[in-house]
């Protein structure tokens, strides 16, 4: 059975620090007005919505226990519709729609929501600690470094240097600015407002079109202490005995913002839009995630993109789009090294370099930027994929109706 995109949204992406334009805004709110949307743009009953799945990466104090449940109860969802809160680390978006998908092809739901939200400003990254990173007989044996670290790695093996990372980062500054002149997201993004329904928020908070290498290059890299002062380096060297040292590129200008944010995805079926009144905007065509290797941690988009194109019986050339998170500058110069996308194919509106990385939320928010660019310019099919904490990855395809 097909599984449809009826509809997305997302929240402008804020600041993920105390002086951040939604560090007042719970994760509970920020999900609950992104659900709320959602159902009134469709005039949508929601008893026709069988679950409702939400990808949050720190799950843990306000943002913990089952967080989809409860922003649904709070944004006046019937109560017969369940909720359910998942972690794949940096892809939990994108899986999240992921599996409202699969129960919507296996026939066990009409309709469901996929998405994620993550409140980096209030919860910040590593609250809920895990055994990987801080349990030595875990973290030995498995070669950890933190994902940083892991960012230039990639650099190092693959000899992206300092001012091809500065560059693509200056790229995606400039299309992402582009984009918001150009109202290229105002289809989708939802502002997010307070208490008294004073708008907080509408538009991306972390967006630097003027950005030049020059001011990219005065940055100190961000991960050399950690990995020459206090053994990250030496862990990697370890697992790749064949570099002489690693080579630190990336600093806060290459790689993702942290940001807060929210997003979700209506998934149904053909009888669904039957009932509604509603029309498809795309079928989801395949979609896969793998395991990678996990000290380099970050080369997964690739495989995954592989799988879930052998899974559409397709190939990378004939994918017309491609939004891949730009989780570090060099995950996605690797990307396109390895499945021949050329720069003018991928991240056509700019990243999460430019916008910011919700952790929860990005992998939801970067396949709706697909569907609503593939419809700007008329064309028919798109990929959307993660890199992903401990050696994973993520990838979906969509095809226009």
């Amino acid at each position: 059975m097909d599984a449809f995109i009826y509809d997305h949204v997302r929240s402008p992406r804020g600041k993920g620090k105390r002086d951040g334009a939604l560090h007042e805004v719970t994760a509970v709110e920020l999900a609950r007005q992104v659900l709320v949307a959602l159902r009134d743009r469709s005039t949508l009953d929601t008893r026709l919505i069988e679950d409702v799945v939400l990808g949050c990466v720190m799950p843990v104090g306000e943002q913990g226990a089952d967080i989809a449940r409860i922003a649904a109860l709070m944004a006046g969802y019937d109560e017969s519709v369940p909720g359910v809160q998942i972690n794949r680390f940096c892809s939990s978006g994108l899986e999240a729609v992921n599996m409202a998908a699969a129960k919507v092809m296996a026939g066990q739901a009409l309709a469901a929501i996929g998405g994620g939200v993550e409140s980096m400003s209030r919860v910040p990254m590593g609250s809920d600690g895990g055994a990987w990173a801080v349990d030595p007989a875990v973290a030995f044996p498995s070669y950890f470094v933190p994902q940083g670290i892991s960012a230039d790695l990639v650099a190092t093996l693959h000899g992206h240097s300092r001012r091809d990372l500065d560059a693509y980062a200056v790229a995606s500054q400039q299309r992402a600015s582009a984009a918001w002149a150009e109202g290229r997201f105002a289809r989708s993004v939802v502002p997010i407002h307070d208490l008294l329904g004073i708008v907080l928020l509408a538009q991306d908070e972390t967006v630097r079109g003027s950005m030049t290498l020059e001011a990219l290059a005065a940055l100190k890299p961000s991960f050399a202490d950690m990995g020459e002062k206090y053994g990250a380096d030496g862990v990697s060297l370890l697992r790749y005995p064949q570099l002489e040292r690693i080579q630190h590129h990336h600093h806060p200008g290459n790689s993702s913002g942290i940001v807060d944010g929210a997003a979700a995805v209506l998934i149904g079926n053909a009888a669904f839009g039957r009932k509604t009144g509603l029309k498809p905007r795309a079928r989801i065509r395949s979609f896969a995630s793998i395991g990678s290797e996990p000290t380099i941690m970050l080369t997964g988009p690739a495989p995954a993109s592989q799988r879930a194109l052998k899974a559409a019986r397709m190939s990378a050339a004939d994918i017309d789009l491609f939004e891949l998170n730009e989780a570090f500058a060099s995950v996605v110069l690797r990307y396109m090294e390895q499945l021949a996308v050329p720069h003018d194919r991928i991240n056509v509106n700019g990243g999460a370099i430019a916008m910011g990385h919700p952790l929860g939320a990005t992998g939801a928010m970067i396949l709706g930027t697909l569907l609503d660019e593939l419809e700007r310019r008329g064309l028919g099919t798109g990929l959307a994929t993660l890199c992903v904490g401990a050696g994973m990855g993520t990838a979906t395809i969509i095809e226009r109706i």
